[in-house]
């Protein structure tokens, strides 16, 4: 079987849970796992990721793992930076757990990889330029050009949002102040929704009611529920939602220009009674409003699993490029590769070419002679 046809596993870490599925070319999840999440310990959290791989390859037949992890991943996909609900810092996790599997590892920001799938197999198929922006606890995002992934040069671009849209408002886990997630999230919905409640305003009865009276067990996924029975004060804090969601696009719209925003995350189960307030704010606040195109916005379809299975394809992707370099490399005669270590920096040469075609590197490419080691031969 050709590798492009071969089976690989996404794997999608949060703070909370390790989900995992075995996922085939054409998008489609055959089968799953999850974990709790050990966010106290990164070894436990490679146990995990271990344990899950092995359950699934038990079963299947797998020629590569994609991890989509919720934090910082440097721009060689190997470590991860900084993760805020987990206890990665710095962490070498590629290699970690290549060593533990004995298959290739691809590691990749959460938010890039959900932007990967939904470009790949969903709402954003045949859009040339594409911005992803998820709305779950936070805000994160990605952004796709040409089919590639624009990690930028540190490998953490997408981090919209701690944009700062309200100077000296909210704090933000960050470190900072005003940040866009502390206003168009879901974090930013629940907080609304409770002080609401807490207020002791009559019309949030129906909030209180569906917390049991106690305002600290009111949710996002509870607020859209009522939104979408009709409460109208739920509806009301939806639509706030949407006008910060709709301001912030508008803002990378004239850093970015894409064609197409996907909208993705929890928050986005609201339909369009989060998007119709986004669309509408959007078009108020763009730059050059009415003398310019306009990107559509349009809600994510792969919902939570997008993720996974974006890990899972750019897994796919890094292994095949990765076994026909290997395969060319077997024509280099043992001199040769003794003699300049060819075979070593063709294999790093063929990591950096999956970067340029996919956006997993923004590295500088190696010298052109590295890549003529087949044609010496």
């Amino acid at each position: 079987m050709a590798l492009t046809q071969a089976l690989t596993i996404g794997i999608d870490i949060g703070g909370t849970k390790v989900a995992a599925g075995v996922v085939d070319p054409e998008g489609n999840i055959l089968d799953r796992l999850r974990r709790d999440t050990p966010t106290k310990d990164p070894r436990e959290t490679e146990d995990a990721i271990a344990e899950i791989v092995h359950d699934l390859e038990s079963r299947h037949d797998v020629i590569a793992v994609g991890i989509g992890a919720a934090g910082f991943v440097d721009g060689t996909r190997s470590s991860v930076l900084f993760a805020p609900h987990l206890a990665w810092r710095h962490e070498p996790l590629r290699d970690a757990v290549e060593r533990r599997l004995g298959l290739p590892v691809v590691v990749e920001n959460d938010a890039n990889a959900a932007a990967w799938s939904e470009w790949r197999f969903g709402g954003g198929q045949g859009e040339s330029h594409l911005v992803c922006v998820t709305l779950g606890t936070g805000i994160g995002g990605a952004i796709l050009n040409d089919g590639a992934l624009q990690r930028g040069k540190f490998g953490i671009a997408g981090e919209f949002g701690h944009m700062q849209v309200v100077p000296g408002g909210h704090r933000c886990e960050c470190g900072n102040r005003g940040c866009w997630e502390q206003y168009a999230s879901g974090n930013a919905l629940t907080r609304e929704a409770r002080e609401l409640a807490l207020s002791g305003s009559p019309v949030a009865h129906n909030l209180l009611r569906a917390a049991d009276g106690d305002p600290r067990k009111i949710n996002g996924p509870m607020v859209t529920e009522l939104a979408k029975d009709g409460d109208p004060v739920a509806v009301e804090l939806l639509e706030d939602v949407g006008r910060w969601l709709g301001i912030g696009l508008a803002n990378l719209a004239a850093a970015l220009d894409p064609g197409t925003f996907v909208i993705g995350g929890g928050v986005s189960d609201a339909g369009e009674l989060l998007l119709a307030p986004a669309r509408e704010a959007f078009k108020r606040t763009l730059t050059g409003r009415g003398f310019r195109p306009e990107a559509r916005i349009v809600r994510a379809v792969l919902g939570p699993e997008a993720g996974m299975v974006g890990a899972a394809d750019l897994a796919r992707e890094e292994a095949t490029w990765l076994r026909r370099v290997r395969v060319k490399t077997t024509a280099v005669t043992a001199k040769t590769a003794a003699r300049s270590g060819r075979s070593t920096r063709l294999e790093r040469a063929a990591r950096k070419s999956v970067g340029r075609r996919t956006g997993m590197r923004t590295a500088a490419p190696e010298p052109e002679r590295e890549l003529q080691d087949e044609s010496e031969v």
